[in-house]
């Protein structure tokens, strides 16, 4: 991989376009499922290429859940999904 392929310090956020009453409730949601909303749709995000994606979703997924990994070990980790 060269220097301009290497994979940024961090994972880059993704603005979304969400009215605040819908974004403040799903927060309230997911806090009472023990998550927050990152994981939930990270984990949505997820089913939907399991489900619908191709050979390149996949292997994208693939690469992504790589990735995740690495920057989590560098970190620490995360606690277990329960």
């Amino acid at each position: 991989m060269s220097d301009d392929e290497k994979a940024p310090a961090k994972t880059p956020t993704r603005p979304i376009r969400v009215p605040i009453p819908m974004w403040d409730a799903y927060g309230r949601v997911c806090s009472r499922l023990g998550t927050d909303r990152t994981a939930d749709l990270l984990n949505r995000m997820r089913e939907q290429i399991k489900t619908h994606g191709d050979e390149q979703d996949l292997a994208d997924l693939a690469a992504a859940e790589q990735e995740l990994a690495e920057r989590r070990s560098r970190k620490g980790g995360r606690p277990p999904r329960s």
